[in-house]
């Protein structure tokens, strides 16, 4: 634990050397059984969208990022192309919680939406659970929608999914404050 004096020094980088994407992996099904009891089957879909992104994807248009805080893994997330023309998908956002409070998430989806916007998108979209009342907040500081949920069972859990979109008319082109 950082010492009340300390200031850790934090970095957001592409997430681009060898252990990244399995330290997303790793990091999500720690995480989530940790804090919610989820199972190995989280693990497993986590695994298909980071070998998914990894196997192949265009620089151009996708792009993944680590938090470091003092130079330790702390948080990631992908933006990857939505299947549609202009649609982009923000994917397996994740502060660990020794980092969380530090404005890693903000700065990870910060980052994630500029691409979007350099990369020519119009809109992002993203699926969550309604459980995850920390990524929601920092979904709508950035003007996401919500588009529509439904109850299912998954990764061992009676949840709540939901579809968020963001139109990226980029009038403000910023986080609203």
């Amino acid at each position: 634990m950082p010492q009340p004096d300390h200031h850790p020094h934090v970095v957001v980088r592409r997430a681009d050397r060898p252990g990244d994407l399995g330290w997303i992996v790793l990091a999500h099904g720690e995480v989530y059984h940790q804090q919610f009891g989820w199972n190995a089957e989280f693990d497993v879909m986590v695994a298909g969208i980071v070998a998914e992104y990894g196997g192949g994807h265009d620089p151009a248009t996708e792009a993944a990022w680590i938090a470091e805080v003092d130079g330790e893994r702390a948080g990631c997330v992908l933006l990857v192309g939505g299947g549609k023309p202009g649609v982009a998908k923000l994917r397996v956002l994740l502060v660990t919680q020794a980092a969380r409070g530090l404005g890693l998430g903000t700065r990870l989806v910060e980052e994630c939406l500029a691409f979007a916007r350099a990369a020519g998108y119009r809109q992002v979209t993203l699926w969550t659970n309604d459980i995850l009342v920390a990524a929601r907040r920092i979904y709508e500081h950035f003007g996401f929608t919500l588009v529509d949920e439904e109850p299912h069972h998954s990764f061992g859990q009676d949840l709540v999914g939901q579809n968020w979109t963001l139109d990226l008319d980029d009038r403000d082109g910023a986080a609203r404050p």
